[in-house]
């Protein structure tokens, strides 16, 4: 019987760590269902394998790679878990019921493309850009998920697939701007790059550095830092290849917001819809894209309303604005019977800055070293302040949270 709980145990910690959820997650799932079934369990998790041992002996080593973030499974094996709870499944039963989920479809390829198109349109928005710059976010927001879809994920390694989706996704922005479809070049490469930004990776770093599991949390965060760098060297390439080309290294704008989309109101609209689109992309269960996009829009509005209105800097209004998408990601979590998981990985996404990365990069590769410090230091000063925000409302005790 120990075996027997112990792999379905196994299984449920399996499924969530390759999906998505973070290690406490994981841990604390584990132990609910050996726990239910009247087994006691010893689980050693990490971000790519899972230890587990019971009382007689029986002991299991998984090596788990993470095959990108399927967040309808995560709340999914959540729910199961409380069923088990409830008493509403055998073992053999519940084994089933996680086997089930484990081989259920992603999301069919043409939402995800409609999802990257959406999201890059969005963010390109978000990032200062206007109506028609989105417009030419959109479709290559579009052209580079089919590309990811269809070659990237089954031809290529994740590290060169990083380096030639972002840099397609480049000479299309090129080639769009040089016949009049975009203004902003900046905004519309910064837009279109969303899609391939690790934001489940970068998220679960800081949750699970906040869970004090330090290991797994500098793991996570360096996978993110090493794709923010493959983006950033496909880019770099393709202006290399333009430079030697033309002779001319190319002029980029977009450190100037657009008028009419840089109004709070429409900023507002473009965070929800541009998380929807990847909320997608996460694996967001349908039923829970409008409080996701509902949490996201919150803490944009209120980090864009800070910084204009109030005299604090990007940073504070950075850390108070994820305090506020992470406190209504428990919150909803709570109410909703989902994985604040959900919520906070998109909700926070507006915030985490890739468009500082880009342009710190960008500089750089121009000499211009003063504007590339100034931006690389704001970017580590955000991700700073996300991290001190996501820690302190993990911190605080359920019941605040908690609704009936």
């Amino acid at each position: 019987m120990e075996e027997k709980v112990l792999e379905t145990a196994s299984l449920a910690g399996h499924i969530l760590l390759e999906n998505g959820a973070e290690i406490a997650r994981v841990e604390e799932t584990m132990e609910r269902i050996a726990r239910h079934y009247g087994v006691e369990a010893q689980n050693f998790v990490l971000s790519n394998g899972i230890f587990t041992t019971g009382r007689t002996g029986h002991a299991k080593v998984e090596f788990i790679p993470f095959k990108g973030a399927q967040l309808e499974r995560v709340a999914a094996v959540n729910q199961i878990s409380r069923d088990i709870e409830a008493g509403r499944y055998t073992v053999d039963e519940a084994r089933e019921r996680l086997l089930a989920i484990r081989a259920s479809k992603a999301k069919p390829a043409w939402e995800q493309v409609l999802g990257s198109a959406v999201g890059s349109a969005g963010f390109c928005v978000i990032f200062g850009g206007g109506l028609l710059d989105a417009a030419a976010a959109f479709t290559v927001g579009m052209l580079l998920w089919l590309f990811v879809v269809g070659v990237s994920s089954r031809w290529m390694s994740k590290p060169i697939g990083n380096i030639v989706g972002s840099a397609l996704a480049t000479i299309l922005c090129i080639v769009f701007h040089r016949i009049g479809f975009g203004v902003s070049l900046g905004n519309m490469i910064v837009g279109s790059l969303i899609p391939l930004i690790p934001g489940v990776a970068f998220t679960n770093g800081i949750r699970d550095i906040a869970d004090e599991d330090y290991i797994a949390g500098a793991t996570r965060l360096l996978d993110a830092i090493m794709v923010f760098f493959c983006i950033a060297a496909g880019v770099v390439l393709t202006f290399m290849a333009f430079y030697m080309f033309e002779g001319s290294i190319i002029e980029v704008n977009g450190t100037e917001p657009d008028t009419f989309c840089g109004s709070l109101w429409m900023q507002t609209i473009a965070a929800f819809a541009g998380t929807v689109g990847f909320a997608v992309l996460f694996g967001v269960p349908r039923r829970n894209y409008l409080q996701t996009a509902i949490v996201a829009a919150i803490g944009w509005a209120a980090y864009l309303a800070l910084v204009r209105y109030t005299v604090l800097g990007p940073a504070i209004s950075t850390f108070v604005a994820t305090v506020i998408v992470a406190s209504h990601a428990r919150t909803f979590a709570s109410w909703f019977k989902t994985p604040s998981t959900v919520y906070l990985i998109p909700g926070i996404f507006p915030m985490i800055p890739g468009g500082g990365i880009f342009w710190t990069t960008l500089f750089l590769v121009q000499s211009r070293l003063g504007l590339a410090l100034r931006s690389g230091m704001l970017s580590l000063e955000v991700t700073a302040a996300i991290v001190l925000g996501i820690v302190l409302v993990s911190s605080l005790p359920k019941t605040l949270f908690y609704r009936k």
